[in-house]
């Protein structure tokens, strides 16, 4: 959906605004926001139900949601004292008020993958994020948990083809048309269900339907105890796998050895985290953070918890927000941990495969990423974390073909941005640097704020002869660049693999206009 307000254009699948026809970015949350109070745009919405809905029911200041609304009236052209788009409603709420035309999605880029898609040979399925049916609708982070773990598992089958989990939850909240969906994403199967919990009861309503047919293939009501969950969702999936491919033994999707009820506590903490996390944000990193110490805490040999906090702690250093003569180490020691407690863990490899990356072990990382790769085919986070250990060890043509693949694994990802990173690399490292321009345009239209985009953009627009360009988008881009952005930096901290990619990168800075 797109829609059209005093000049501005919010595209909500492409995740960009335009105002006056320029680029406006703005964080993730900021963006989810300003989507939530125009589809809401008929009535006030209150405090508490913003928090439920972008928030996920977190307890969050009054001061960092104020900082949120002003941030999407700046983004808008908007500001606290006109209120011509968002009202504040004093002990009510917020509303927008401005006047919307709805109008079709603008015209994709040619490097996004197109609207519809062709249904693989191989079985296809999306597992929809599943509804909360709680009465005070407060469980959002429990049903997104139990979504990602159906994802998860089902995802180790091999012959099985899974939508990832950023494509996936594109379609949380909405009411879908399976058969649109089967359309958006090329797959043939669709599970979606809901969850109910109450006090420590929990029921769990999961169904099957060819989308291509509309013709329901399985269905199951679970009526448990909340600690039985993890048996639970090994029943589905395995009545998923029987369901959709019956002729083929599925056990290597399925856990061997559920949870016990003590490890519920900290599967929640680690399902906030996940939802945390994916929204790319340096607060929501910190949150992510919080709920991981305290889950390992509680649960010092659950794997999960040490899988993800090593993943997260590492990317921190990639983003800048963090100190790498730290935080990479701590991360590969929480990584390495993770395997130790649960070897078919493919977030553990991930996490171990980036903090070796980062340390420029070169052959380690590739080997790690395929390890993940391996033990979950079906997930866009591995082909993409192998595309970039592939591109910055100067492997250009397999890091593009495992880019692509993430690409198809997840359609109409938010992070589209961070698989696009990829390939743009990939075609720098092999000296194609006007393709390099291409993707690092397209990544900078989804997510301006990434600094890696940025940096490889200015050096690819200068190794391609356009060189005032390239200053000119250099020097803006030093402005916000933290910490403060050098050759030198640039030299130690980019995690090229090998002396000759390395030095090629640090060329196209120069000439850029980069100094030591």
């Amino acid at each position: 959906m797109r829609w059209l307000f005093q000049g501005c254009a919010l595209d909500a699948q492409a995740r960009e605004l335009r105002r006056d026809d320029a680029l406006v970015p703005v964080e993730p949350q900021v963006f989810d926001l300003l989507v939530y109070l125009i589809c809401n745009r008929t009535r006030v919405v209150s405090k508490d139900e913003l928090l439920q809905a972008i928030w996920h029911g977190r307890i969050v200041s009054d001061s960092a949601l104020a900082n949120r609304i002003n941030a999407a009236r700046t983004a808008v052209g908007d500001d606290g004292e006109a209120q011509r788009l968002i009202r504040t409603l004093p002990r009510k709420g917020f509303r927008f008020v401005g006047e919307v035309a709805e109008g079709p999605p603008a015209t994709k880029s040619i490097i996004q993958v197109g609207a519809q898609l062709s249904v693989p040979d191989q079985p296809s399925l999306v597992v929809l994020p599943f509804a909360d049916m709680s009465a005070a609708q407060n469980e959002g982070h429990f049903a997104g948990g139990i979504t990602e773990d159906l994802i998860t598992e089902l995802a180790r089958i091999r012959w099985l083809f899974v939508i990832a989990r950023n494509s996936a939850f594109v379609y949380k909240s909405r009411i879908v048309d399976v058969k649109q969906v089967s359309r958006e994403l090329g797959v043939r199967y669709v599970l979606e269900g809901s969850v109910r919990r109450s006090g420590r009861r929990l029921r769990i309503n999961a169904q099957l339907v060819d989308a291509t047919s509309g013709v329901h293939q399985w269905a199951e009501r679970f009526d448990r105890a909340a600690g039985d969950i993890f048996a639970i969702q090994d029943e589905i999936t395995a009545s998923v796998a029987a369901a959709v491919e019956p002729n083929v033994l599925a056990s290597e999707g399925i856990r061997t050895n559920s949870l016990s009820s003590l490890d519920l506590s900290a599967w929640e903490l680690v399902a906030r985290a996940q939802s945390d996390f994916w929204r790319l944000t340096q607060p929501d990193h910190e949150t992510a953070i919080a709920c991981l110490r305290k889950a390992i805490e509680q649960s010092p040999q659950y794997a999960p918890a040490h899988a993800l906090m090593g993943f997260a702690l590492v990317f921190a250093v990639h983003m800048g927000w963090a100190e790498k003569a730290t935080s990479v180490p701590l991360g590969r020691r929480h990584a390495e941990r993770a395997i130790a407690l649960d070897d078919r863990n493919p977030w553990g490899y991930s996490a171990s495969g980036y903090a070796a990356m980062m340390q420029r072990r070169t052959e380690e990382p590739i080997a790690a990423f395929r390890q993940a790769v391996g033990l979950n085919p079906s997930s866009a986070a591995a082909h993409g974390h192998l595309s970039h250990g592939l591109a910055f060890a100067g492997q250009s043509d397999e890091a593009i073909k495992h880019g692509q693949m993430a690409m198809r694994l997840s359609p109409v990802d938010p992070e589209m941005a961070r698989f696009l990173g990829g390939i743009a690399i990939a075609h720098y490292t092999a000296r194609r640097f006007e393709e390099a321009v291409k993707y690092t345009r397209e990544n900078l239209r989804l997510r301006p704020e990434f600094q890696g985009a940025q940096r490889l953009h200015a050096a690819s627009l200068a190794q391609s002869g356009q060189v005032d360009e390239a200053r000119k988008f250099l020097s803006s881009v030093r402005r916000t660049h933290r910490p403060p952005l050098t050759l030198a930096w640039a030299r130690e901290n980019v995690p090229y693999q090998t002396p000759e990619v390395i030095d090629l990168f640090v060329d196209g800075l120069s000439k850029a206009g980069l100094r030591s």
